[in-house]
């Protein structure tokens, strides 16, 4: 059974017993919530939707202790290439095959923090569980087609509004995506991005059919 585990911020870890595991927007050093260290984590594919430091955070270091394909961007990818990584980039709406399933590259409407670059999400097919990560977003209405065109069995999205989506937008995120579970994240690691979870996971039950799941740095949930 699959097994996400919210590492602090906007980091996540991928995982079943004996398959691939993958890890999301390692930012762990300067992470005042982290669950572990860059170096304790194991990981075959490091996945970043945008190169802000609190998302490329450890991508690189944990890419090249692990040996592990980073999946990003075209512009990250030909940075972790420069670096002599291994890296498969995408651009918004492409798709690729993996030995673990697919991952799709999804709109996301924030800043690049590269030069050239576009921010991302992504929808990940996961031995058959479609997982929807929002990455860094504001709230958009194409939420709808990735909802009706990749049925996510499981929902990442950011809170913590002033950088991202608050409450209330992601509350209409949950809605347009439409998956049976929503987790939140990008909240609480600084005063910037507060945000009540508690609030999110009520709001996100009476207005919509989904089931939020709160998890602290550290917790699993298993789908």
């Amino acid at each position: 059974m699959p097994k996400i585990t919210f590492l602090g911020h906007a980091c996540f870890l991928l995982e079943d017993e004996g398959k691939e595991t993958l890890v999301f927007d390692p930012f762990l050093k300067e992470n005042p919530l982290a669950a572990l260290k860059a170096e304790q984590v194991k990981a075959n594919y490091v996945l970043v939707s945008h190169a802000h430091s609190d998302h490329l955070g450890e991508a690189y270091d944990i890419a090249e202790a692990n040996g592990a394909t980073i999946i990003s961007t075209a512009e990250i990818s030909s940075s972790a290439q420069g670096k002599g990584l291994n890296a498969h980039p995408l651009n918004i709406g492409g798709k690729y095959n993996f030995p673990f399933g697919w991952v799709k590259a999804t709109l996301a409407f924030h800043s690049a923090g590269i030069a050239g670059g576009t921010p991302c999400g992504f929808v990940v097919n996961y031995y058959g569980k479609n997982i929807y990560f929002a990455g860094d977003t504001g709230l958009f209405s194409d939420m709808k087609l990735i909802g009706e065109l990749t049925k996510p069995d499981l929902a990442l999205l950011p809170i913590g509004d002033n950088f991202t989506m608050g409450i209330d937008d992601a509350v209409i995120a949950a809605s347009f995506v439409n998956a049976p579970v929503v987790i939140p994240y990008h909240y609480n690691t600084w005063p910037l991005v507060e945000a009540d979870p508690g609030e999110f996971k009520k709001k996100v039950e009476e207005k919509t059919n989904s089931q939020c799941i709160i998890i602290a740095p550290g917790e699993s949930y298993n789908f």
